[in-house]
């Protein structure tokens, strides 16, 4: 994408269709007067007075418990710098939907006005009563130094500020692992650094806490070696300054075990390099260039250990596995300040984490085969669903012991369980699906690219990586649009139309003629439907010329999968196609099926769509809890609707009795796990969280996912074809950009599961 389109699309995601990205959503019903009138006066009184007779009961009676304040200044706003408070807040906001989206804390941004120091403590301290929680974010130093250790002090709510102790935290728990593997011991290691901000003065401090000796780390800034004589510095620098001759970095880095740069990209030569100690240990940080490539580190020493703050390499220090996770076990203990014992215990759960059993659901996201700790493993991937139960609870622990928590947990693990419901609120999957489609893009037809919104989902496709589209369709309209969206891509173009395709039309419709010329199709008709696109494209599939295609966008889909029903063939040992669709709902994701093909399906074809289902919700590391709903609940009818599902339930007991599975049920009983535990205790899915539904026909399963996703503005991928031998998938009529995008993704990643069960 030139920079052009690269601005506008950032600005229209900002802008569209609601500026900004958070937004205030009611908790408590509102419908009725009688809710209005508790809502607010009269009834809004009654709380109010039992929080003047105990302040602590505005914990019990209102958001606070959960709501963090972000506040900036805006003087040091990523790597804008000085850019005023107004212009800071979309960067507020995003870390406000972060919060939100992997640990279910809401946000007020809080953008102040002053960069005087003591104007901003005494303007966050005068709004501190209505938050449980503040983080502080893009404050320049050494202001943010004093702004912080006073509030920290003069506030008794948790104060943070992220961008010192964030990468400070995560960088040590890769530090503990990196020392460990390197055979090293931190008070024996030599460390240089190359920075001297907030956060690099924040992660020295805690690195020593680990062991690491003060008189052993080297400190430059962009003039040089801190040293004593330097009168510039700041009191926080001073303590790292040294009473030596000016050293270069290259002579600093002679034998040195520890390379930690928060400063600039390509400042670290490979001579440099090769000359530190055996099993170098290099934290190359700076964004978006890292100190020194990891590419070219790795071809430097073999026996490196790196980590960068770039999520295409291995290793990315990232403080969204530490801040969301922080703030909620410090919230959720009532805590009166994040310590130090509170980010150790972050760093050691963290440094614990990354060297257990890795769970398939982050294999899959990352594209491997199984992650397991080592030099390219040192700390934990940002998709892991285990870092909220994990870092938090340890959090809230260290809170407990350290005598700073005022409401200490006492169950742990109801509120692990808590804690597991929070996740879905994480659109998770989408991440997921993304992100291991661009570990291996394939080749993916677009067979209706002369329509905009198509196009616009192939030139997101190909510049997030995802895949490299193949675009199909009339050329000179095609490349119209392309000029119009400013996708200047070098890309594929084909007319299955005209002369030039005559050749490749003329081979597809004999390979299509040959297989169906006892099934009453001519050579004829098969050069006549090799014009239509959604024929070629099926064939380009089939012929190796493309890994998988999408299409559907402006066509009913009912006449757009016929064409691959008639030149995709079944995939081996299903004797049935089906699709599902996933729901990215409150509660995690939810599979549906079959929503797109079967009309009435037998209770043998509900069996089968049962087992497809759960085997596509294995391969994106969901375990299917499975549920086969009706209008009855075990029996409770007789009619024949019901009783096919009742009869696909018994089979799949007898015979797959590995999966989790009942039914017939209503939907609120198979959704409710309480209610269904209570009523129902027999069922095999009794206290468990169902998150695939079998329907027993194509109405009911079409209606509810479309219900779901228009009523309830739930994100929806699908439908996805199960049982085609060809990854060929087809989006509902009108489908968004968005959603072609994510089905291209699908499409990546049926490739790559068909191409691995193919070399198997």
């Amino acid at each position: 994408m030139n920079k052009n389109s690269k601005r506008r699309e950032a600005l229209l995601y900002h802008a569209k269709p609601t500026p900004g990205k958070i937004q205030v959503v009611p908790t408590k019903k509102y419908a009725t007067q009688r809710d209005l009138s508790l809502a607010y006066s009269p009834g809004v009184a009654e709380p109010c007075l039992e929080i003047a007779k105990d302040v602590d009961n505005v914990y019990k009676y209102t958001a606070k418990g959960n709501l963090v304040a972000v506040i900036t200044n805006g003087t040091a706003v990523l790597g804008l710098g000085d850019i005023g408070p107004e212009a800071s807040k979309p960067v507020m906001e995003g870390k406000g939907l972060l919060f939100k989206i992997f640990a279910d804390i809401d946000v007020f941004d809080i953008e102040i006005g002053t960069k005087d120091i003591e104007e901003f403590i005494q303007t966050v301290k005068n709004i501190a009563p209505t938050f449980g929680g503040i983080n502080l974010e893009d404050i320049k130093a050494p202001e943010s130094f004093e702004i912080e250790r006073r509030l920290v002090e003069e506030l008794n709510i948790p104060v943070m500020h992220d961008d010192q102790h964030g990468t400070a935290i995560i960088s040590s728990a890769a530090l503990i692992n990196a020392l460990e593997l390197a055979g090293k011991k931190a008070e024996d290691v030599k460390m240089v650094v190359s920075g001297a901000g907030s956060a690099a003065l924040a992660c020295a401090d805690l690195y020593i806490l680990l062991g690491v000796k003060m008189e052993n780390i080297l400190m430059f800034n962009s003039k040089g070696l801190l040293t004593k004589d330097n009168p510039a510095l700041s009191e926080m620098q001073l303590k790292y300054a040294k009473d030596i001759a000016p050293l270069t970095l290259e002579e600093a880095l002679v034998g040195c075990d520890i390379f930690l740069g928060l400063s600039s990209g390509n400042i670290m030569t490979p001579q440099m390099l090769l000359g530190m100690a055996d099993n170098p240990i290099v934290f190359a940080m700076a964004n978006p260039d890292p100190e020194i490539d990891y590419n070219l580190a790795m071809d430097t020493r073999k026996d490196i250990i790196m980590a960068t703050g770039r999520s295409d390499h291995p290793n990315q220090v990232n403080n969204v596995l530490g801040f969301p996770y922080i703030f909620r076990g410090a919230l959720d203990v009532r805590a009166t300040k994040i310590n130090e014992a509170m980010k150790m215990a972050a760093v050691k759960a963290l440094a614990s984490l990354a060297k257990e059993s890795v769970p398939e659901q982050v294999n899959i996201a990352y594209g491997e085969t199984k992650l397991v700790f080592g030099r390219e493993y040192i700390i934990p991937k940002p998709f892991d669903p285990r870092l909220i139960t994990i870092v938090a609870p340890a959090v809230a622990k260290a809170a407990m012991d350290s005598g700073v928590a005022l409401n200490p947990i006492t169950d742990w693990d109801k509120y692990e369980e808590g804690l597991l419901d929070r996740l879905g609120n994480d659109n998770k999957m989408v991440r997921l699906i993304t992100n291991r489609a661009k570990m291996e893009p394939k080749r993916i037809v677009f067979a209706e690219a002369d329509h905009l919104d198509v196009l616009k989902a192939a030139q997101i496709v190909l510049e997030e990586g995802i895949g490299h589209p193949i675009l199909l369709g009339n050329k000179e309209i095609i490349l119209e649009l392309k000029e119009e969206l400013g996708f200047d891509a070098d890309i594929e173009i084909i007319d299955p139309k005209i002369k030039e395709e005559d050749a490749r039309r003329n081979r597809f419709a004999t390979t299509y003629w040959e297989s169906r010329k006892r099934k009453g199709i001519s050579f004829y008709d098969a050069q006549k439907l090799m014009r239509e696109r959604n024929y070629f494209a099926a064939m380009m599939v089939n012929e190796g010329e493309a890994d998988g295609l999408v299409t559907g966008h402006s066509r009913s889909y009912s006449s757009v999968v016929r064409p691959m029903l008639q030149l995709v063939d079944k995939a081996v040992g299903a004797s049935i196609v089906a699709t599902t669709n996933i729901m990215m709902t409150a509660r995690g994701p939810m599979f549906l099926s079959d929503t797109a093909i079967n009309i009435n399906p037998t209770a043998d074809e509900l069996a089968k769509i049962a087992i497809m289902t759960a085997k596509t919700a294995k391969m994106f590391g969901v375990e299917p809890v499975i549920a086969m709903v009706s209008y009855s609940n075990f029996g409770s009818s007789s009619s024949a609707g019901a009783a096919k599902v009742r009869e696909a339930v018994a089979y799949l007991h007898e015979h797959h009795p590995e999966l989790v599975i009942d039914g017939e049920l209503q939907a609120d009983f198979a959704l409710n796990p309480e209610m269904l535990k209570e009523k129902f205790p027999f069922s095999k899915l009794a206290g468990k969280k169902v998150n695939t539904l079998i329907f027993p026909n194509l109405e009911s399963a079409n209606i509810t996912y479309k219900l779901l996703k228009e009523l309830n503005k739930v994100d929806s991928i699908g439908p996805i074809m199960m049982g085609m031998s060809k990854p060929v998938h087809i989006f509902q009529l009108g489908a968004s950009v968005e959603e072609m995008v994510n089905m291209a993704a699908i499409a990546v990643i049926d490739a790559q599961e068909k191409q691995k069960k193919k070399n198997n």
